[in-house]
């Protein structure tokens, strides 16, 4: 009893082009399907940031304003965490290129 799997079809971005070869497959049509494919690099070398800027231009992952709460008479400091009035990081530039996560190589050290 087994099952019936279809396999994927499309084109992985890491593959060498041709269903067997090592050169791209040839026509207009496949020629412009397949241009990314040949040039595909498993490299990455900018993410979209996690930060950002307050209008102070400070940058963080957060930022917190300090209120007072007054409660039965009692004054105590509450910190509030801001959410308007910030402006994403944008793209980063990374330092040393990083692997893709779908690159299909097995990376260990032995």
């Amino acid at each position: 009893m087994g099952t019936n799997v279809s396999k994927p079809r499309g084109l992985w971005p890491f593959s060498s082009g041709g269903p067997g070869g090592s050169e791209c497959p040839s026509g207009e049509q496949a020629l412009a399907r397949a241009r990314s494919v040949c040039f595909a690099t498993p490299f990455i070398f900018t993410r979209r940031g996690s930060m950002y800027y307050d209008e102070d231009g400070d940058l963080a992952h957060e930022f917190y304003e300090e209120t007072v709460v007054t409660r039965n008479g009692r004054k105590r400091a509450k910190l509030k965490r801001i959410h308007k009035n910030l402006i994403p990081q944008g793209i980063v530039i990374l330092e040393h290129p990083r692997i893709h996560v779908d690159f299909p190589v097995i990376i260990s050290e032995d």
